[in-house]
């Protein structure tokens, strides 16, 4: 390993993931090599800026493999550069550091350190990397038992080039993590997705934002995620357990009301289902409780923000000149949400800020000229 900053990585796999960290890490002044077993693919990641196409020895090799494949990857590229630390980008670590601790030569293992930026797109491959995908994003690093502190902090430099913030974690609290904060909900969004499979066309045509936000992630590599849910096994069905007991009791107060509904009798409290209410309250609740405790933006506390509903032609510009419009009134736009009408040329932009705010932007919009909802 060369002195001082590490400045020379060597990225194999050049998809999505891999292509965003050579974009980043050449933003960031880096000198970066790629490799991948598709020389189109590897061109393609090289065309867009990703790096350069040589053979000159690194100080630190990202394997951006697919989960099933990354150990071996991980120790061939131990092998082949023995003075380099290696790490991966893999979204499950408990599989792959057993895979490199069996397959690693003798004190090759402490120079490999398990990483996961958690970052992502629903599209794939190398065009559409992006050299700001990780910036404020987790970057997590799990050091193996034997990783040496050098290699860590080469990792963690890795990390802080490419704009992550940096956690530290070992395997089993970063797979028990990712199960719930990741991996089951990409199962719930397919789930629920695949319930629209065969719905009637009108019926599916219904669909707001909330349907659109809770599957946008369906739209994800089936052939990635068979891999990672595969890696994360024990963690997504322990999470899963939950789930299906909180389905459990969904259904039984759902079967009792619907029960209820179907009887020709008045309704009284003592008649009515017993419970039934409570326990769907109570579901709804937890859920509200949980949401609550989702980081809001740059990973702070949540912030609640006033929203400002917008009418905006749905043409070209429309949208630019809005965002000119708030900026003109000193207003800070937080979160933005679209959602276009149905059977009409217009969307509806929800813009989420300040509290303080919102009345003031609300009174400069309805002065310019736009339809405030």
């Amino acid at each position: 390993m060369s002195p001082g900053p590490t400045r020379r990585a060597r990225i194999v796999g050049t998809g999505l993931i891999g292509t965003s960290v050579g974009l980043a890490l050449r933003a960031a002044g880096w000198q970066v090599s790629l490799q991948d077993p598709s020389p189109t693919a590897v061109a393609l990641a090289r065309d867009l800026g990703a790096g350069t196409i040589d053979d000159e020895t690194p100080d630190v090799v990202v394997v951006a493999a697919p989960p099933d494949v990354a150990a071996g990857v991980v120790v061939e590229q131990l092998d082949r550069w023995p003075d380099a630390v290696v790490t991966d980008v893999a979204s499950v670590k408990g599989a792959i550091a057993s895979g490199v601790a069996a397959l690693a030569g003798p004190g090759s293992s402490q120079r490999y350190v398990g990483s996961h930026p958690m970052a992502g797109r629903e599209r794939s491959g190398a065009v559409a990397g992006r050299p700001d995908l990780f910036e404020g994003r987790a970057w997590v690093v799990v050091p193996m038992p034997d990783s040496t502190p050098q290699a860590v902090e080469t990792v963690r430099a890795l990390a802080r080039a490419a704009r992550g913030e940096v956690v530290v974690m070992t395997a089993e609290e970063h797979d028990a993590a990712v199960a719930a904060v990741s991996h089951v909900p990409q199962v719930m969004a397919t789930l629920t997705a695949a319930r629209l499979r065969d719905r009637d066309e009108h019926a599916v045509g219904l669909a707001g934002q909330g349907l659109r936000d809770v599957t946008r992630i369906a739209a994800s590599d089936p052939q990635l995620w068979t891999q990672i849910l595969a890696g994360n096994a024990a963690g997504v069905r322990e999470v899963l357990l939950d789930v299906q007991s909180d389905l459990a009791a969904a259904l039984d107060a759902l079967g009792a009301l619907a029960d209820e509904a179907a009887t020709p009798h008045h309704h009284t409290p003592e008649r009515d289902a017993p419970g039934a209410r409570a326990v769907l309250a109570r579901l709804l609740d937890d859920g509200n409780r949980g949401r609550a405790r989702v980081p809001g933006k740059h990973g702070g506390a949540p912030t609640a923000y006033d929203v400002v509903t917008v009418v905006i032609p749905d043409e070209p510009g429309s949208l630019g000149r809005l965002f000119a419009e708030v900026g003109d009134a000193g207003i800070n736009i937080e979160d933005l949400h679209l959602e276009h009408a149905v059977g009409h040329p217009v969307a509806l932009a929800e813009v989420s800020v300040l509290p303080a705010t919102s009345d003031r932007l609300r009174t400069h919009l309805q002065s310019t000229g736009w339809r405030i909802h």
